[in-house]
């Protein structure tokens, strides 16, 4: 197992003409649920879960579905956290991102203590 500190993707940034250009957050889905990266957090990543899915960027509202599908990746457990609160996916324990269910725009608390105690 090893500590991995996480960085987040960017969600966007404004453009020239001062409007804010479209990209997508990095969502993964895994056991039905659906997780959103989380920058500044230190964890230690743990046994293989199973399979994860990364759901395909629509940021325009008009690409077809079936052009752009979804990417396989693995899910692994966080050390102290219940994989139904957070996961880190990626292709090894080693290369991972840090994922957290959010209920509305709220962190879950046990995240939030990980991000305050980082």
């Amino acid at each position: 197992m090893m500590t991995v500190p996480a960085a987040a993707c960017t969600s966007g940034s404004i453009s020239g003409g001062g409007e804010r250009a479209s990209a997508c957050a990095y969502r993964v889905v895994f056991q039905d649920r659906t997780y959103q990266d989380v920058a500044n957090v230190e964890f230690t990543a743990g046994d293989e879960l199973g399979p994860a899915t990364v759901p395909p960027c629509d940021d325009t509202g008009g690409q077809d579905e079936a052009e752009e599908s979804e990417e396989a990746t693995t899910a692994y457990a966080v050390d102290g956290i219940s994989p139904e609160v957070a996961v880190a996916v990626g292709d090894s324990p080693d290369d991972v991102v840090f994922v957290a269910a959010y209920s509305g725009d709220e962190l879950p608390p046990e995240v939030q203590d990980l991000v305050d105690g980082s």
